[in-house]
């Protein structure tokens, strides 16, 4: 392979990451100069000086972003994104993040047109750079979900003991927020905050659930609004639900362990075949070409990569619904 292809496919590469990292400085600016703005409201003393730094901060915002947003403002999709951008703790807008997954599409598309010269393969490059963004998402919306649930046992615990003590909800909920590590304390921060803001305690833990869509987390906020209509004893009621998701968290953490290997066997198997192909194709394009490309009156070479393509996606599929097992 030409080494100046490889060089030119990895620039480009480096420019989209870049230029990415740039969005989501930009999207960081702007969620800060709002908080300078809510620190206006509140009467914080720094007012002044908060006030002519998010001025600084919003003209980092493009123009183009700007009227991205204006554009797509209310529509279903965008409210979508926005709720998966707040699941992954992601600082940027709707419009920047359509923006990225733009330059992922052209730099992908053109690294595959570099190093293979084949338009099928540089329309399968723009597809992979189109969910590239959505794979970095969801690996980030489900590591910091693992990080969420493990720590939500000891969570309620604390809880439990503060109300124990004499605390308040809000009180309790903030004193986690002032001890445990993130996310949960950037979360009950958060929530704190909004009820501070004047925001209900209920429409405050929906938020909560909605950006951690955690199904012990659901149970706890169900336990605290039923206790909230028709009282009883709080502490005692968390302190069990704290028991019963650690026992959760343990056994699934026991699962894990045992069915790590099939799951990693069925990554193994199912990305190899491909990767291979590609890495033989890039390195010998005659070789794997003559199958594909070159023969066009019979489409033999075609049917094999397709039903190779469906067996290898059934079987994946299957072995992910055999190792993924619900608790």
């Amino acid at each position: 392979m030409n080494p100046v292809i490889i060089f030119v496919g990895l620039a480009a590469l480096l420019a989209v990451v870049f230029l990415a990292l740039a969005f989501i400085r930009a999207g960081a600016a702007t969620d800060r100069a709002t908080q300078g703005r809510l620190r206006e409201i509140v009467g914080d003393i720094e007012a002044p000086a908060a006030k002519s730094q998010a001025a600084r901060k919003e003209r980092t915002t493009t123009r183009i972003a700007q009227n991205l947003d204006q554009a797509i403002g209310g529509r279903g999709f965008a409210q979508k994104i926005s709720t998966e951008l707040a699941r992954a703790n992601l600082k940027i807008t709707v419009s920047e993040y359509i923006m990225v997954i733009v330059m992922s599409i052209v730099a992908t598309a053109a690294v595959f047109f570099l190093i293979y010269r084949v338009w099928p393969l540089t329309l399968a490059g723009a597809v992979l750079g189109f969910f590239l963004p959505r794979f970095y998402i969801g690996i980030r919306k489900g590591r910091r979900l693992k990080a969420f649930n493990d720590q939500l046992g000891d969570t309620i615990t604390l809880m439990a003991n503060g109300l124990r003590s004499g605390y308040s909800l809000l009180m309790a909920m903030e004193s986690v927020g002032q001890e445990m590590p993130d996310p949960m304390a950037e979360e009950f921060s958060r929530v704190v905050r909004e009820i501070s803001l004047g925001v209900s305690n209920e429409r405050a833990m929906n938020n909560l659930l909605r950006r951690i869509p955690s199904d012990d987390l659901e149970l706890m906020i169900t336990a605290i609004n039923v206790q909230h209509e028709v009282g009883g004893n709080l502490a005692e009621i968390l302190e069990i639900i704290g028991e019963v998701i650690r026992e959760r968290v343990r056994i699934a953490g026991e699962i894990k362990t045992l069915t790590a290997q099939g799951m990693l066997s069925g990554y193994i198997i199912s990305f190899l075949p491909v990767g291979l192909g590609l890495i033989l194709f890039a390195m010998n394009q005659e070789y794997i070409g003559r199958m594909i490309f070159k023969n066009e009156t019979q489409p033999c070479g075609w049917i094999m990569v397709g039903a190779g393509l469906i067996l290898i996606t059934s079987g994946f599929a299957a072995i992910m619904k055999i190792v993924k097992i619900e608790i």
